[in-house]
């Protein structure tokens, strides 16, 4: 995710610094070897000298020269309000819409005051959203995708629909009442659908040493692959995503429950190689289609008849895929926009 912002922002001319915030209560020898296996991801798109650390790592830039930028896009709600003073202009951008604005308000989390507020959630901070808007202004903005970097590409039609997902998480309190929000939570709604269509489906995810839940989701026809195994870097992510047919995924239960309109950045990585998605349905939205290229689902049936609706023409969805991510999430479209937003 992270990647395509700082690729779009480098193709409009900016120079990029790609800052980290380091893990005070880490040893140092492990925040050494974690920077050099970040600076080593960074290094085959160009980005490793661009990298800086706070506080300060030998051989690495630091937050004296990142605050040399004329902006900080903090993506990560990490920033102390200390030191995103240090930069000219500020803007903070929701990764986690809703919860974000409910963690907030009950005083789950707090965040460093910022000059301009982003969301990727379509609803917050207008009427129609189901949670406060914490006194603060939220702009759209949509995940960027940085095109250039995922070509179209073509797939045999035994290849299955595939996501890259956590499974375990933690659970939501609000207002006095709680729920799990893990993904899988989400999944087992739906752990029967490979016995009702053809194509096949797998998850990729991060099961642990869980062998009795692989074994549940194999009995079931799912096939499941370890997470790590196809996205411990950015190309085998992107090579796993480019021989997937499509996506199939669901989302946490807090996305359906706030119903932000939320998609997920993974999504519009497979919309971008003209894969189609069908996804579970997170909220009413003002572009999203659901059923043309990307289809969102509310039930198991759904679902299955989406998934039967994409093979019954591929080809047509696909490249209706390929064309939602170049007309709404083309990263140096939406990331123009968030640049003149924040110009003074």
């Amino acid at each position: 995710m992270y990647l395509n912002w700082a690729l779009g922002l480098r193709a409009l001319g900016c120079q990029v610094i790609w800052l980290e915030v380091v893990d005070r209560s880490v040893a140092p020898g492990v925040t050494r070897e974690r920077a050099a296996a970040l600076r080593s991801q960074l290094e085959g798109f160009g980005l490793a000298q661009s990298l800086a650390l706070e506080p300060k790592v030998e051989g690495y830039l630091d937050l004296d020269a990142a605050a040399e930028a004329d902006l900080v896009l903090d993506l990560g709600y990490c920033a102390e309000t200390e030191m995103v003073r240090r930069f000219r202009k500020s803007a903070l951008v929701d990764i986690d819409p809703g919860l974000t604005q409910c963690w907030i308000s009950e005083g789950q989390m707090a965040v460093a005051p910022h000059d301009v507020y982003f969301t990727i959630g379509e609803t917050v901070g207008t009427p129609a959203a189901r949670f406060p808007d914490c006194g603060l202004r939220w702009h759209y903005t949509p995940p960027p995708i940085f095109i250039p970097a995922w070509s179209v590409a073509p797939v045999p039609a035994e290849a299955p629909y595939t996501t890259v997902s956590s499974w375990w998480g933690n659970w939501v309190l609000r207002g006095g009442e709680s729920y799990s929000n893990e993904k899988r939570s989400a999944f087992l709604d739906y752990v029967e659908l490979p016995s009702r269509i053809c194509p096949r489906l797998e998850l990729a995810i991060a099961l642990g040493e869980v062998e009795e839940e692989r074994r549940f989701l194999e009995r079931h026809g799912w096939i499941v692959r370890d997470a790590l195994e196809v996205s411990a870097t950015a190309d085998q992510y992107r090579a796993y995503i480019r021989k997937s047919r499509g996506e199939f995924s669901c989302a946490k239960p807090s996305c359906t429950r706030l119903a932000t309109a939320w998609i997920s950045d993974r999504t519009v990585c497979y919309l971008a190689t003209g894969k189609p998605a069908v996804v579970q349905h997170t909220g009413p939205s003002r572009f999203l289609p659901d059923a043309e290229g990307l289809f969102r689902f509310h039930n198991v049936d759904e679902a299955a008849a989406a998934l039967e609706a994409v093979e019954a023409d591929y080809e047509r969805h696909a490249r209706a895929a390929r064309a939602l991510a170049e007309e709404h999430f083309d990263a140096e479209k939406v990331l123009t926009r968030v640049l003149e937003r924040v110009a003074p």
